[in-house]
């Protein structure tokens, strides 16, 4: 991952969610963030075990084909080295259920379609905490 940037983690099925996010940050903050993106939860463990350095937090996605968020989150918990990344969940689910539990079990809930200069203003309270 890289010097002095924040490392973000974006793990959605979506080509079009992670382009989003991933140009929208480096391209309006090309200084503070480096934006790694894959497409489900079995590229995000091997990604993350074969990296030394980990994300600084990940962006996930709710709704997956493979293995949705919520066993992404519980397979990350369960693992010592990751279980202290924050996770904020990112979905098309708006329905009160998925935004409350997003926000219990991770640490935010970010719902699509969103705005990358909020996304940013989010991810600044996160990594201030």
């Amino acid at each position: 991952m890289n010097n002095g940037k924040k490392n973000i983690l974006v793990v959605d099925n979506d080509a079009d969610i992670t382009g989003l996010i991933k140009q929208g940050l480096e391209y309006l903050y090309p200084s503070e963030y480096h934006v790694i993106c894959v497409n489900c939860g079995k590229k995000c463990f091997e990604l993350l075990e074969k990296n030394s350095t980990l994300p600084d937090i990940i962006l996930l996605d709710i709704s997956m084909p493979d293995m949705n968020g919520w066993d992404v989150l519980d397979y990350l918990k369960r693992n010592p080295k990751w279980r202290y990344i924050p996770i904020v969940f990112i979905s098309g689910e708006s329905d009160k259920t998925a935004k409350y539990f997003g926000k219990i079990f991770g640490v935010d809930f970010v719902e699509k379609p969103f705005e990358i200069k909020n996304l940013k203003v989010l991810l600044e309270e996160i990594l201030e905490r």
